[in-house]
């Protein structure tokens, strides 16, 4: 089966928040990365438009929830930023705000 997208991390943060993580939340995550591949419409439980073009990759595990933010490059490139436990009803605005703040960075990179 062919990928609809790709998803790719920018520098190394996804990485190290993921080292952070019991191993059954990193499990979960790599799987809902791979869900996210494959699949066109992908359920809202683990993709969620924010806004501004910015999305949150959620995982839950027991009582706990944990979000990965990202935003697509072209129709197919998904790249996961910053990531936090959620530990709040709301997402917290700067999370919201780094996380459009490492998009332009990765745009400017980019140019």
């Amino acid at each position: 089966m062919s990928k609809i997208r790709s998803v790719i991390a920018y520098e190394n943060y996804t990485a190290d928040f993921l080292e952070t993580l019991p191993d059954k939340v990193r499990d979960k995550f790599f799987w809902t990365f791979e869900l996210i591949e494959d699949i066109e419409s992908i359920p809202k439980i683990y993709f969620k438009h924010l806004e501004d073009g910015i999305y949150e990759i959620r995982v839950k595990l027991g009582s706990n929830i944990y979000r990965i933010f990202a935003f697509f490059d072209k129709d197919k490139l998904v790249l996961t930023i910053n990531g936090f436990q959620k530990k709040t009803q709301k997402t917290p605005k700067q999370e919201i705000n780094k996380a459009k703040s490492l998009r332009k960075q990765y745009e400017k990179e980019k140019a």
